[in-house]
């Protein structure tokens, strides 16, 4: 699935919004998670590389209590580079302490009117006979949520940071 949305800031705002790392705790906190610890974090004008681990509560339909928490550490990590056309990047996995295996793809782009483009490419694979399907649908609502809920933080946290 793809997801995009618009952030009210040209792209250098939202290019050092994603190198921030408190940008990406705050997004966490805002978003319910518990217990966040930044595991790695490396960035310069053109790289971030950030490592998350925290604790995710989710509501679990009653078909999928047996194999999937209530409460998951989840570990994700974010790559993001800065390209030569002037886009900017990135791939993501999230360890989900369960059979649900997320990964995608990222991209930043300006838009004419300085506001920047924000692209989002979630791949979601479950490894669970019979029932992987009906988790995979469950899990995919879960991650739109999570992605509607990052975009309203990172709209926050440009125009508490713009300069």
């Amino acid at each position: 699935m793809t997801k995009t949305h618009t952030f009210a800031a040209p792209l250098d705002q939202v290019w050092a919004m994603f190198r921030d790392r408190d940008a990406h705790v705050a997004k966490f906190t805002s978003m319910g998670h518990r217990d966040i610890e930044v595991l790695a974090f490396d960035a310069d004008e053109d790289h971030v590389r950030i490592e998350v681990r925290r604790v995710v509560d989710i509501d679990v339909p009653g078909f999928a209590r047996k194999v999937i928490k209530p409460a998951n550490t989840v570990t994700s990590v974010d790559e993001w580079q800065r390209n030569d056309d002037g886009t900017c990047s990135g791939r993501y996995t999230a360890d989900t302490g369960n059979p649900v295996e997320i990964a995608g793809t990222t991209l930043i782009r300006a838009n004419d009117d300085n506001t920047t483009h924000y692209e989002v490419t979630v791949s979601i694979s479950v490894n669970v006979p019979l029932i992987g399907g009906k988790i995979a649908n469950f899990a995919k609502g879960d991650v739109e949520k999570q992605m509607r809920d990052e975009f309203a933080c990172g709209d926050t946290w440009l125009a508490e940071h713009s300069a």
